[in-house]
């Protein structure tokens, strides 16, 4: 059957029917007559009995059970605030303010009271009566986002201001949707932004997630997962059911829970539902778990009703601001059933307070009341007023409609909200005209706390961080221990007064410095390995998710979590091998001096004579030079120390195979001397020979006279041999000029041993020439062998075989010089 609905073209209210039957409007549950009428919608009772709809015929008004003191205490607080206006001369000034409160459970009763709110009507809706319509300014309530998107999206669409205390669906900011709504308690869009942010705080990326099963749950467990991944953190699951599901679906909820790795539960939920699962989860003795709540749920008194509610000491969560309210308990204490003697509500209040019956004739166990009831001393969660929360938000809500009304009323020409700052008739004001004001509220309450809406109805997002905590009296208190504003700076929305003891809930342990996240496959990012940084790498910071690379000069630590400078290493005089080279050199040089000694003793003798004297000196002399040149190339390589050592090597080496090379020259041509009819040593006396030498040196140090101008040898840091060291060395400068000086000892070399081989077949007493074939020949056989070593040779260990050579080919042609000499006759 079509649900329809016709305007009344007498009065204004609206014809609701299904088919062609009519809808009998309930009456109001607690009402007030008044010039301007607020309209407010509560769920004293909050279970009912399950029924399916058939929809053949109306559905009835279905039976609310159970008590719920809060939402009545709610409705008490509205009617207390629009009596407290009443008395108050500076706010609506000779205008009386009325309320009709409904007392509805189950969407659709709620919807039905909406409806009759909207319409005004006390009678029957038929098409051909009307009455004089009572429709509300605006309406306050409900409690629940479900029901409150339900029913303002039907009066929305006739511009009928609705404001909520507690309805905190982020959904509800949309204005396109829900064009005329309002709310005095902050969006789940802030309320899950803070809890993502207190998760991370605490250093929780690994949680589960609950919420129930509606716009409420859904839409705030949407956003804060979503703002969770923004902080890193990651969602094992999530889940949602509702207090109506039937119980394998919270049985599956909780085996989840308990096969889970997460230590920190989300639940987005009502009391309701925490409840419910709380109970289970005591049933199967599932503890140990951090429970992060909603503001629905974590300062509900009643949570320590249920057997369950250990389950639930220590949670976090975050609440509305408390606030104090001057003269609400008062109020409070004063209520009496003849207030209300159409109300059977407070009638059945008052009995279950009191235990008593207040109807004499009715057949019940109860003692009659005595009439002399009072809540004067009666202490309980209806008198309680040491913690108003969301208390407070209705107090705000019926101040917000008042001031809207008062400026309606008051409005001056040029300082209106509508129509070029025009103001609005007030002969006949209309829940559209409050509306527009209601868009420009801004005023401050007795405590300082500054009521306004922005574009979206909402208010601002001010939060206490509360944790439960058991009290003397078995009862969980909220104790708050950080606030949340997100009117200040994004660095300082989130402050903590105090840390409480929580337990750790994460995926994967932190990845110390020196390691770096690695994500496992197919599991959220706050799952990963940790992998140490490879060599040269580091990571300084915890769970860092990549390494990295030293400085050129610089290199890992064991740990990997600090660059250090790298080893330096050289051919050092302090180290064995150093230590070992030079005194090898000192003693060559040593050696050459002593035979010097020797020889400069015995110069008048026949022997040293034949034996060229003033070339073995010589040789002798260039000899302990190329010892000593070696010493060159040991220690800190310096731009000087590069120079020398290259181009001392290159004159010294061919200052001694130039001497080799005349001595050599001498034998032969001595030999060829003896033939009758040579005149051949006239060409190669002692000047020639003293011309030969100076001339072959001449021509090396001319080479290296062009290496060191054109590309001089230079010090050099070789960071690729190793990566780990640093190996000091000489760079070459100019490669051609390097090998253009070994080129050209090399040629004197080759030349002396093929002079040496021609003469090698003299008779015993000349075997000098012997001796220098045999000393050539080594000297090749070393420098040969010399190049690849050198090549293969890492770091100062290359220029060892350099070192090593030298000392070599110095070695074996000192050693021929101590060899035979010519015959006697010379």
């Amino acid at each position: 059957v079509p649900l329809t609905f016709s305007h009344c073209t007498v009065c204004d209210f609206i014809d609701i029917t299904y088919g062609d039957d009519s809808i009998f409007l309930q009456r109001p549950e607690l009402a007030q007559d008044g010039d301007f009428v607020i309209g407010g919608i509560f769920s004293f009772r909050t279970g009912q009995d399950y029924v399916t709809n058939t929809f053949q015929a109306i559905p009835e008004m279905r039976k609310c059970n159970n008590f719920d003191f809060r939402e009545f205490k709610f409705a008490q607080v509205m009617i207390f605030a629009i009596n407290e206006i009443n008395k108050n001369p500076e706010i609506l000034p000779n205008i009386k303010l009325g309320y009709k409160i409904y007392n509805n459970c189950g969407t659709m009763d709620i919807l039905r009271a909406a409806l009759a709110l909207v319409s005004g009507l006390k009678d029957e809706i038929s098409d051909d009566s009307c009455t004089e319509s009572e429709t509300v300014q605006a309406i306050l309530g409900h409690s629940g986002s479900g029901p409150t998107i339900a029913f303002e999206q039907v009066v929305g669409r006739f511009q009928v201001p609705v404001i909520s205390h507690f309805a905190t669906c982020a959904c509800l900011s949309d204005r396109k949707e829900y064009p005329t709504f309002f709310r005095t308690i902050p969006s789940d869009y802030y309320q899950s932004r803070a809890l993502a942010k207190m998760v991370k705080h605490f250093g929780w990326n690994w949680i589960g997630a609950i919420a129930v099963d509606n716009e409420y749950g859904l839409y705030g467990i949407a956003a804060f997962i979503q703002a969770a991944q923004e902080f890193g953190v990651c969602t094992e699951y999530s889940e949602a059911f509702s207090s109506s599901d039937p119980p394998d679906r919270l049985q599956r909820i909780t085996g989840i829970i308990r096969h889970a790795t997460s230590k920190v539960i989300l639940a987005f939920m009502s009391h309701r539902e925490i409840k419910l699962l709380a109970i289970e989860l005591y049933k199967q003795n599932i503890t140990g778990l951090q429970w992060v709540g909603s503001d629905a749920w974590i300062t509900d008194p009643s949570l320590a009703d249920n057997e369950g509610h250990s389950i639930l000491v220590g949670s976090l969560g975050f609440s509305v601001s408390s606030a104090k309210i001057p003269g609400l308990e008062g109020h409070l204490r004063q209520l009496h059933p003849s207030q209300f003697p159409d109300s059977q509500f407070v009638r059945d209040f008052w009995e279950d307070v009191f235990h008593c019956s207040l109807n004499n004739t009715a057949n019940t166990p109860k003692k009659p009341c005595s009439g002399f009831e009072s809540l004067q001393n009666i202490q309980s969660y209806f008198t309680d007023v040491s913690e108003l929360r969301f208390i407070n938000n209705v107090y705000k809500s019926v101040y917000a409609v008042a001031h809207a009304l008062h400026n309606l009323v008051t409005c001056e020409e040029k300082k209106g909200p509508v129509y070029n700052e025009s103001c609005v008739l007030t002969k006949h004001i209309e829940p559209w005209q409050v509306l527009q004001y209601l868009n420009t509220v801004n005023f401050t309450t007795k405590e300082g706390e500054r009521v306004y809406f922005d574009n979206n109805g909402d208010s601002p997002a001010t939060y206490e961080l509360v944790n439960l905590q058991m009290t003397n009296k078995d009862t969980m208190e909220g104790v708050t221990v950080g606030i949340y504003d997100a009117s200040l700076p994004e660095s300082h929305h989130f402050i903590m007064n105090n840390n409480p003891d929580v337990p750790v809930s994460v995926c994967s342990q932190s990845c110390l410095p020196g390691t770096r996240k690695v994500l496992q496959k197919g599991k959220p990012i706050c799952c990963y390995d940790c992998i140490s940084c490879p060599a040269g790498e580091i990571s300084n910071l915890t769970n860092s998710i990549y390494c990295l690379k030293c400085p050129a000069e610089y290199w890992s630590n064991k740990q990997r979590d600090a660059c250090i400078p790298k080893e330096i290493e050289f051919l050092a005089y302090d180290e064995l091998l150093g230590t070992l080279l030079v005194l090898l050199s000192l003693l060559g040089v040593f050696l050459s001096m002593i035979i010097i000694l020797v020889f400069y003793y015995h110069r008048e003798t026949p022997i040293v004579r034949a034996n060229n004297s003033e070339l073995s000196f010589l040789l002798l002399f260039s000899l302990t030079l190329c010892f000593l040149c070696s010493l060159a190339f040991i220690g800190w390589p310096s731009e000087w120390s590069c120079m020398l050592r290259h181009t001392a090597f290159g004159i010294t080496f061919v200052l001694c195979i130039s001497c080799v090379l005349g001595k050599t020259i001498v034998v032969l041509m001595a030999f060829r001397a003896t033939l009758p009819g040579s005149n051949v040593m006239k060409w190669f006396g002692p000047a020639q020979q003293r011309l030969s030498v100076v001339a072959f040196t001449l021509i090396q140090v001319v080479i290296c006279i062009l290496w060191l101008t054109i590309s001089p040898p230079f010090p050099f840091k070789n960071f690729t041999q190793f990566k780990d060291k640093i190996i000091l060395e000489c760079a070459l400068g100019s490669a051609v000029g390097f090998w253009a000086v070994l080129g050209y000892i090399g040629l004197l070399a080759i030349l002396c041993f093929i002079l040496a081989f021609l003469a090698r077949k003299l008779p015993d007493n000349f075997n000098e020439a012997k001796l220098i074939t045999f000393s050539m020949l080594i000297f090749c056989a070393v420098w040969i062998t010399f190049i690849p070593a050198y090549v293969s040779s890492p770091g100062k260990f290359s220029v060892a075989v350099e070192i090593f050579a030298i000392l070599a080919s110095k070695t074996n042609t000192k050693k021929n010089m101590m060899g035979k000499g010519a015959s006697k006759s010379f």
